[in-house]
């Protein structure tokens, strides 16, 4: 007879405990542990390449911020520059049960069966800022990288350079954006009779690789009028290197990405420009179509155009990169609330 009750009373145990939890869960996990959310929540995983560049760290919290407003949970992934890991990323994500995956890519053509395996599971995929080639992916949002290098060749030209000398320090040549941004600086450097001195890549976006390149080639900044950097994370090492050489100030120097460090050198005079990717339009505006996709809605607009990645067409969603200078800082950074006129103007009496 007590064996009969204790049978009973573990079956009313037990239906106790799965009415309780609802009969059914979704893991929510940062990747350390785990907890549970409702199934019914739109849950988005992002997986960034690293936050060494300042502003994905600006990227990461805006987003994650929007897409709360809008009634989802971000699940936050870092690879720290690791390709191997940024699959695996992937992979726990989709296990995880994500409906959407936002992927800042480290190597534009190595997430083909990466992106195929969540795919094939329903998950929609976003390339986030960097177009991942060969892969059916649901969305590509972005600046326009081809008008980032319009605006650094621009900048150069609007100091001179024309029928001088230029060295090209880019980005890590897996990153599909950084052709993008060369090709037309290299057009208009060509069609303003400017030399191109030397160029280098940053692999993985390591920027020290940009000063052991000038000190392995000191030679060539004794003919050099400009170095184009491939953003402003290189721009600080090109400019650390300078300034020991005492030449900072003297050879005209480009950015891209408005890193405080570089703002504050364009207004001391080390810097000549950097372009300001408007970040906060860019993770709210790919917030939104995140969480349109988890739902399954059709995304649409004026802006949404079309790209190539090699296997498709992907739709496209292009933004407007802004020229920085010395004369335009406050109105377009400062005003924006991007960075304060105290950061900015710190070293300046």
């Amino acid at each position: 007879m007590r064996r009969a009750k204790r049978i009973i009373l573990t079956i009313v145990l037990s239906l106790t405990m799965l009415l309780s939890t609802g009969g059914c869960e979704k893991k929510e996990s940062t990747g350390a542990g785990s907890s549970t959310v409702e199934e019914d929540k739109l849950t988005i995983g992002m997986s960034f390449d690293s936050f060494v560049i300042e502003r994905w760290q600006r990227d990461r919290d805006i987003f994650v911020q929007a897409a709360k407003e809008l009634g989802a949970e971000v699940n936050v992934q870092n690879a720290n520059g690791d390709v191997a890991k940024q699959k695996e990323q992937i992979e726990y994500l989709v296990d995880y049960g994500a409906d959407v995956i936002v992927i800042v890519c480290i190597d534009s053509d190595a997430l083909t069966d990466a992106v195929k395996k969540a795919r094939d599971k329903g998950v929609k995929v976003i390339a986030y800022d960097r177009l991942i080639n060969n892969a059916d992916i649901n969305l590509y949002i972005s600046f326009d990288n081809e008008m980032v290098g319009t605006l650094m060749a621009e900048s150069l030209l609007e100091h001179g350079l024309a029928g001088g000398k230029v060295i090209m320090i880019g980005g890590s040549p897996a990153d599909n954006n950084v052709s993008r941004v060369e090709a037309p600086f290299e057009q208009l450097m060509n069609e303003n009779q400017v030399e191109i001195l030397g160029r280098t890549h940053c692999d993985g976006w390591r920027a020290e690789l940009a000063a052991e390149y000038l000190d392995e080639n000191r030679e060539l900044l004794e003919e050099c009028d400009a170095i184009m950097c491939g953003n402003d994370n290189v721009a600080s090492q090109v400019v650390s290197f300078l300034a020991v050489q005492r030449l900072a100030g003297e050879i005209l120097v480009t950015g891209q990405d408005a890193d405080l460090e570089a703002c504050q050198r364009i207004v001391e005079g080390t810097q000549v420009m950097t372009v300001y990717k408007p970040v906060e339009t860019l993770a709210r505006r790919a917030a939104e179509c995140a969480v349109a996709l988890a739902k399954g809605d059709t995304l649409g607009g004026e802006d949404l155009g079309t790209i190539n990645n090699g296997m498709k067409e992907v739709p496209y969603l292009r933004l407007e990169p802004v020229k920085v200078t010395k004369e335009n800082m406050d109105e377009t950074i400062i005003d924006s609330g991007f960075h304060s006129r105290e950061e900015v103007y710190l070293n300046v009496r």
